[in-house]
């Protein structure tokens, strides 16, 4: 069973190496011009060491003819021509090293932001369905944390082998000159370190694939006991001791289980180390009896050494590298992996052009919905109306399924059973970048932007490429005008801790979400609670202005506060994914229902229900 495992394991990793291709070619796409200077220095590097070995054969035969010939000056003269020769291609040695690194440099940073452009794209091009799974996150752990550099790193190998190459096959010439055997005694003294190298790659590979879910746990740590989110409970609940310890569990388990790992193929490479020395030393005896027996000079022995030695580095670095290129195909294999992920929402073949200006309004005809992964019923059989220019408010208690249909109605996913329209057309009709235009939105935890004010309000319509005055006239709907203008520079005040900016309040942040909202002048507003984090005074002055800012517009609120749900046209009560009361606020307060029931708690409890937020209900 356990040999079948292995067999089963290494199948699935030798499949990784068709990316080898595509990964040249990816690095190939990111930057030609540094590929190809890349590929001419390793040529000119591969030959410049075989020119120096049959230099220093030439400079130590000349030697000898020197001390010979006493110093002769026929004997001297060609002597000094080696040297210098030798002089030269040192030199050219040491430029090419130098012009190496920098264009190797070059081509790393393009190649990596080539990547990460790439990686940037599919992470935003792919649907929410993927966020909700903690494979997908192991995945893109792998991609960013390893992809990124690997195809560079594979090009380097490529380059390391292919330049060794040139210099091996000059090496087997030269020994092949001296006995027909001795190339294949070089590369079988090689063969030990490469058969330990390939096994611990492979290891290594299935170690990291292994542990990449505990590896995101320490990362997600490391992020608790440094941000500044967390700061405040950490202390106030003396957290950090629990949480310092969760962190180095996991880190002291997985750097004991690399160190094994490395113990043990260090271990295995001492034992091929010593064979290789064994099968040198053996080869070295061989030659000194040769030159003893006077069948080679001096210069001959030093050549041989010089070839032989630098045969068995030469061999060691090969197979050094072409474990890597094994490596970095494997692990190559999650980059392509994650790159060849597909939307689940998909636009139709066809597209259908939306209508600029919903006439009739949006209709749920029977939607059925659950989550990827899970075995809930998120939406069953549900039906609802959302009439063209009229506010709609959606009440319910958490989980009864009202972010859902939120993010049904932007398409973010479909319906499993049912369908979505829009003036009477389906939703899957239209391309999805096309319907999301004609929607503006502010979710219940809006996102802090760390630029200027005006920016983070600017976010929510940059096509247009908004003006300075609709930006302001924006921030004055929402009611951000105010604590904006407080800042001290205003409009141009940098916000969030990230790069030294201001801090806003939960309630002013959340107003500057809601001017990004209105900037877009979209057909259907949606608003996820979004007077929750106002006071009473901020809440009235704007819904005081929200029905004008609507204009005639279609607009969904999910909301818990009754002073916010009782200025709807219409009032939807939803339990357990289904609509279990819908009419005006003096409707539903008539029909002594759900919706009564908690109007009457919060009213007993706040006589003053205009500062009251409404019960679970």
């Amino acid at each position: 069973m356990q040999k079948q495992l292995l067999s089963e394991k290494l199948r699935k990793a030798m499949a990784q190496l068709p990316y080898l291709p595509r990964a040249l070619k990816l690095v190939w796409q990111a930057t030609p011009r540094w590929a190809l200077a890349w590929v001419i220095l390793l040529i000119f590097q591969g030959i410049l060491p075989v020119a120096t070995v049959y230099l220093t054969k030439a400079i130590v035969d000349s030697m000898v003819l020197v001390i010979d010939s006493g110093g002769s000056e026929e004997t001297i003269t060609p002597a000094i021509l080696y040297i210098g020769l030798m002089a030269l291609v040192l030199l050219i040695t040491e430029i090419l090293r130098s012009l190496t690194r920098w264009v190797r440099t070059a081509l790393t940073e393009e190649v990596k932001d080539y990547l990460s452009n790439i990686i940037h794209e599919q992470a935003t091009r792919l649907d929410m369905a993927y966020f909700e799974t903690p494979e997908y996150y192991d995945r893109l752990h792998r991609s960013l944390n390893e992809a990124r550099y690997r195809p560079v790193s594979l090009l380097e190998n490529i380059g390391v082998v292919f330049q060794n190459s040139l210099t091996m096959v000059a090496m087997f010439g030269v020994l092949a000159t001296f006995s027909i055997w001795l190339p294949l005694v070089l590369f079988v003294s090689a063969l030990p370190i490469f058969a330990v190298l390939m096994l611990y790659t492979l290891r290594q590979y299935q170690w990291r694939m292994r542990t990449t879910s505990a590896e995101r746990r320490s990362w997600y740590y490391n992020h608790v006991l440094t941000d500044r989110e967390t700061a405040a409970e950490l202390r106030l609940f003396n957290l950090s001791d629990h949480f310092k310890s969760a962190y180095q569990t996991i880190r002291t388990r997985l750097r004991h289980e690399q160190l094994a790992l490395l113990k043990s193929q260090g271990i295995l490479e001492l034992v091929a180390g010593v064979f290789s020395l064994l099968i040198l030393a053996s080869v070295l005896v061989w030659m000194l009896m040769q030159a003893i027996a006077g069948r080679f000079t001096l210069g001959d022995l030093a050549l041989f050494y010089q070839a032989f030695n630098q045969g068995q580095k030469l061999m060691r670095a090969l197979m050094e590298n072409m474990s890597q290129i094994y490596s970095n195909s494997l692990f190559l294999g999650d980059l392509f992996e994650f790159l060849a992920l597909d939307p689940i929402v998909h636009d139709p073949q066809r597209p259908l052009s939306p209508p600029k200006k919903i006439k009739q309004g949006i209709i749920l005809h029977n939607v059925t919905f659950q989550y990827p992964d899970s075995h809930r019923i998120a939406l069953n059989n549900f039906s609802l109306e959302l009439p063209a220019g009229k506010v709609v408010a959606i009440v319910g208690s958490n989980g009864a399924g009202k972010s859902t249909l939120i993010k049904l109605l932007c398409r973010f996913y479909d319906p499993v059973d049912g369908k979505i329209t829009l003036d009477g057309q389906d939703l899957r009709d239209f391309a999805v970048s096309d319907l999301q235009r004609l929607i503006t939105i502010m979710f219940q935890e809006p996102v802090h932007y760390n630029t200027t004010a005006a920016q983070n309000i600017a976010l929510g319509d940059l096509n247009a490429e908004p003006t300075q005055e609709k930006i302001e006239w924006a921030a004055q709907a929402a009611g951000a005008d105010t604590p904006i203008l407080r800042l001290s520079k205003g409009y141009e005040t940098l916000l969030g801790r990230w790069f030294g900016g201001a801090e806003m309040s939960v309630g002013e942040w959340q107003r500057v979400s809601l001017a990004r909202a209105f900037l877009r002048r979209a057909e259907l507003i949606i608003l996820d609670e979004p007077t929750s984090a106002m006071d009473s005074w901020a809440e009235a002055d704007w819904l005081n202005r929200f029905r004008d800012l609507t204009d005639g517009r279609s607009a969904v609120i999910i909301t818990h506060r009754f002073t916010t749900a009782m200025r709807a046209d219409m009032i939807h009560v939803m339990d357990q994914g289904k609509i279990i009361e819908s009419g005006t606020h003096d409707e539903l307060l008539k029909r002594n229902g759900r919706y009564a029931e908690s109007w009457r708690a919060q009213t007993e409890k706040h006589p003053l229900i205009d500062t009251g937020e409404l019960p679970q209900i």
